[in-house]
């Protein structure tokens, strides 16, 4: 791996495990966060990813890309979890 992945790897994993961490202190701090609410922020982030800013930047489609992987990620555990 070239030192151009290894950032863009870490930059990554640093913003999605930071956004799990935030998700979660929103769930147990907000009795009035539900699926609902985080289902919506998620279509937002993905018209953001899509519209592609210019010179947004790699650090940007980065950080983009691991948010809405959060996201998706908690509200499917959150989903399973119900299940249970």
């Amino acid at each position: 791996m070239g030192v151009s992945e290894e950032w863009r790897n870490s930059k990554y994993m640093e913003t999605l495990e930071a956004e799990l961490r935030g998700l979660e202190r929103r769930r147990r701090a907000d009795p009035d966060c539900t699926i609902a609410d985080l289902e919506g922020t998620l279509r937002h982030l993905r018209i953001m990813d899509g519209a592609g800013w210019a010179g947004r930047g790699e650090v940007q489609d980065t950080a983009i890309a691991a948010t809405i992987a959060a996201y998706e990620r908690f509200i499917a555990q959150w989903k399973a979890d119900a299940l249970d």
